[in-house]
């Protein structure tokens, strides 16, 4: 159920807007940090827990860590996803299943 922990990773507001700054590629720390309404050892914390969900991989670089979006970690959310999404569609086949079979258009009384 690793879905479960992404979703509670993304639960946060300040963790979703850091995830998304990241869609755009690879940053470090600092660059994320700016403009966000946290410190920068807060931001740090929040791309370690994104970090521990599997959606944020780390790259060290001397002293700098520069942080970008894990697209495989994605992949067990949009299983769990696209099966709301499969559920959906079989219902749709059986809502359609029962519906009474037409001959094709309605014709118009044209007669005035």
């Amino acid at each position: 159920m690793a879905y479960a922990e992404v979703l509670e990773a993304l639960a946060d507001p300040t963790r979703r807007e850091i995830f998304e700054k990241l869609r755009t590629g690879e940053s470090p720390v600092g660059a994320l940090a700016e403009g966000m309404p946290v410190s920068r050892p807060a931001v740090s914390q929040h791309l370690k827990v994104l970090k521990e969900a599997g959606l944020v991989t780390e790259r060290k670089d001397g002293t700098r860590r520069y942080y970008s979006v894990d697209r495989e970690g994605l992949g067990e959310l949009r299983d769990y996803l696209e099966g709301f999404w499969e559920d959906v569609l079989a219902n749709f086949a059986v809502h359609l299943e029962r519906q009474p079979k037409s001959g094709g258009a309605k014709e118009k009384d044209t007669d005035k």
